[in-house]
Formats: structure tokens, C-alpha cells, sequence
């Protein structure tokens, strides 16, 4: 199916200006939706996520896929951002979609993007909105990340601001930063949600081990509030970015269009 892509601004969750990407079937207007939240410090462009939008594009579905505050294209200053700023720039990022698109919105989260997605889903803002929340390699919680900054650079916690590299790249992380992802209750969230849920994760993750995805699947599974359906499919030999084998990327497009298309309301 042949698609078009064009650049949208919106204004984030912290009031600043937020960039990103709609990639969208042509001549589609209710086409089933997607709002696509990145990874710690990655991008809307990050070569993985840009293949998948486009794929879902090609399929029938339209795909926002934006920067977070400081990060990519958008406005901001990253150090002063955190998990509760990254759950308000998607929750205008879902707000922004809807004067786009006029089909059902679903969700796709990677990584710490996938740990955002299921906060909103299992928010009372997000639940009666969401329609499907795939996760792809998300954490089961944004405790372990607090730790690993801080062992990365524990002047974060002794100065109030460090520096860590990730990606090759370097990162001021302000302490502020820690004790917001330290403060969140994702576990109490997770068995909130009552959209139909997908996790992509892969056995040998050396960023995130598998025990997460089984760990969500389990909150889901164990709350007597929600019977909304739950499945996880194993991405054998992936790496977390899905940078090494070209043939991950279209099997998660290919498994992620048949469960929105499954679960479209």
C-alpha cells in the first residue's frame, strides 16, 4: 500500500515544542492509528522505529511517531526532563493524533517508551481511549534505571548532576531525574490496563532480560479488575535496538498490524 510522510509540531507536555513524523497510508483517512513512543535517549528517527512506522504505513495504518522533550528534533532540555514529562508529552502526543486521524488510537512503546505507553494505557485518562498497547522490549518498572544511572555516575546523587554515556553519546543526568523514576508505581499501573496488550521481547536482550516481559504479562494476567486479553511473542536472537538482523523489524511490523487490525474498536 503506497503511503505519504510529512513532519507535525505540537506543543509537549512541558509546554515545549515537540517534533515529529506521521507516516500514513494514502487516500486512508480512518485508518486504524498508532502513536509510537521511543526509547531512553533514542528518537523518532531511530533506524529501527522509522522502519517499523513506515512498514505499519504500508499495511494500513497510521503511525505518529514523535521526539520527546530535549531529545531528536523537539525543544526542551533533556536533563531537566523524566518520567512523569515523558507521560505528559505522550499524552499530548495522543491528543495531537486524534486531530489526524479518525480511527481508534493504539499504542506502541519501545523500551523505556514501552514503560510510558503502559502508564497511560493503565491511567483513567488512557484507558477508555486506547484500543491496543504493544510493548517492544519494555522494562516491568523505572526503578532499575534510577539504579543504573546512578552506577554509572554516582556524582548524580552526590552533586545533584553526572554525566553517563549511552549510545556512544554523552548525557547529563540530573538527580531530579532519579528520584521522579524512583517515585513511579508502574507495577500498580500495569494491572490497570484494559486495552487488548502485545509484548515483542526477546530472550537474549542483554539490555533488558526477558523477566520483565514475563513480569507484565503476570500483572495483567493476576488482576481481577481487567479481563483484557494478553499475549507475548518471543523475538529469538533480536538485540534490543533491532539493529542486527534487517528480518526482526518486518516480523514486528507483520505481528503488530494483524493485532491492531484484530483489536481495532
Amino acid at each position: 500500500m503506497a503511503r505519504s510522510s510529512y513532519r507535525v509540531r505540537f506543543t509537549g507536555g512541558s509546554g515545549h515544542e515537540l517534533a515529529g513524523i506521521i507516516d500514513r497510508p494514502d487516500d486512508r483517512f480512518d485508518a486504524p492509528a498508532l502513536v509510537f513512543s521511543h526509547c531512553f535517549t533514542c528518537s523518532k528517527d531511530l533506524k529501527a522505529i522509522a522502519r517499523i512506522s513506515r512498514g505499519l504505513a504500508e499495511t494500513g495504518i497510521a503511525v505518529l511517531r514523535y521526539d520527546m522533550t530535549g531529545l531528536g528534533n523537539s525543544r526542551g532540555k533533556f536533563s531537566q526532563t523524566n518520567f512523569s514529562t515523558n507521560l505528559a508529552d505522550l499524552t499530548t502526543a495522543v491528543e495531537h493524533a486524534r486531530t489526524h486521524f479518525e480511527g481508534s488510537i493504539s499504542l506502541l512503546g519501545h523500551s523505556f517508551g514501552g514503560a510510558v505507553s503502559m502508564a497511560y494505557a493503565g491511567s483513567p485518562l488512557g484507558q477508555p481511549q486506547v484500543s491496543a498497547l504493544i510493548t517492544l522490549a519494555a522494562p516491568s518498572d523505572t526503578q532499575h534505571l534510577a539504579s543504573l544511572l546512578a552506577k554509572m555516575d554516582p556524582a548524580i546523587e552526590t552533586t545533584g548532576s553526572g554525566t553517563v554515556t549511552i549510545g556512544g553519546m554523552p548525557w547529563q543526568i540530573q538527580r531530579q531525574m532519579l528520584d521522579d523514576f524512583r517515585r513511579q508505581e508502574l507495577t500498580a499501573m500495569i494491572p490497570k490496563i484494559r486495552a487488548a496488550t502485545l509484548l515483542l521481547h526477546s530472550p537474549v536482550d542483554e539490555t533488558l532480560s526477558y523477566d520483565h516481559a514475563l513480569r507484565i504479562m503476570g500483572l495483567i494476567q493476576q488482576s481481577p479488575e481487567t479481563e483484557a486479553p494478553v499475549s507475548l511473542v518471543t523475538l529469538p536472537g533480536s538485540d534490543h535496538l533491532l539493529a542486527t538482523n534487517p528480518a526482526d523489524i518486518d516480523f514486528v511490523v507483520e505481528i503488530v498490524a494483524a493485532f491492531i487490525k484484530r483489536h481495532r474498536t
